[in-house]
Order: structure tokens, then sequence, then C-alpha cells
């Protein structure tokens, strides 16, 4: 897989005794992971490929079988690996769109300018997806929801918030 791979969810425990497992998705609405489509799981610095043979969902979770992983015990040794694809396998967005994991790295500003700090990661919450900024002085988790996000440029690598009242101060 020679494309930027994105991660979608991380193996937390084998299911069943087929060599089934079972995925917290980053995104437990995301549609991504198909069968035939090509996964890489990344554990302790390696990196194995796999085909899926089956996806099925169970509550906010995904049960993913593996074309080669035929029992528990091959299913075992992934627990507590991260399950990622190729960034062209994700599925198709409108223009004025994007996936979170495009601004980490970007500079983010107040709508008055000042600076805020520089998104370093993204963090999956029941209500909504969260922008973890590092800030000059602390972190702010910021919601991001299209209340607080006003502007995204990726050309300057920028993007603009307009945050409530005391969002910073947390």
């Amino acid at each position: 897989m020679a494309e930027p791979i994105v991660p979608l969810g991380e193996i937390v425990t084998t299911h069943g005794l087929d060599g089934w497992l079972k995925l917290n998705p980053f995104n437990p609405h995301g549609t991504s992971l198909s069968s035939g489509i090509e996964v890489v799981l990344s554990k302790a610095g390696h990196r194995t490929t796999h085909t899926v043979e089956a996806v099925r969902r169970h509550k906010n979770q995904l049960l993913v079988k593996l074309g080669d992983l035929r029992d528990i015990d091959d299913a075992a040794r992934y627990v507590g690996a991260t399950l990622a694809i190729g960034e062209d396998a994700l599925e198709p967005l409108l223009p004025t769109e994007y996936y979170h994991y495009q601004v980490v790295g970007f500079d983010v500003f107040a709508l008055n300018g000042d600076y805020v700090g520089k998104i370093s990661s993204t963090m999956s919450t029941p209500g909504s997806e969260l922008y973890v900024v590092q800030g000059p002085l602390k972190e702010h988790l910021i919601p991001a929801v299209k209340e607080i996000i006003e502007k995204v440029d990726f050309e300057a690598r920028r993007m603009i918030i307009n945050p409530p009242h005391g969002l910073l101060d947390l």
C-alpha cells in the first residue's frame, strides 16, 4: 500500500472462535470499511496488510473478518492494533467537506485574529469530534461543529474559529 494510510479505529478484542476482530471505530458512522478492501494493521511498530472478508455492525463497534485470520489464535495477536486503510479508499466527499485528520497540523486563530494554537490530533466523543489544539500555554478542546468552525483554509493550513465565550478559558 503505497499511498498514505488513514486510521479507522482500534482492535479491542476478538469475537468468537473463527478469527473475527472487534473494532472501536474512530468514526462510528463511517462506511469506508467493506468487503474486499485492503487494510493495514499496525501494532508495536509492525505493519501487516490484510483483505477484509466481511464487516458487521455490533452496537457502537464493528466486527471485522480478515481473509487470512482463520481462528481466535490468529486474531488474538492483533488485539491493540490500529486498523487503517489507504487514503484513496475513503468515501468521496463534497467539495466543501473534509476529513478531520486532514486538518491536523493546521494553525488555529480566533475570529478576532488571536492565535489559539496548532491542531495536534482529533478526539471522538459521543457528542462530536473534537480538535485537540496545543496552544502556547495550554491545550484546548475545540468541538468540530459548524457553529464554531468559521473557515478552513487548506492552502494556508489554517483554521478560523468563533469560540463561544469561555471556551478557550477551560
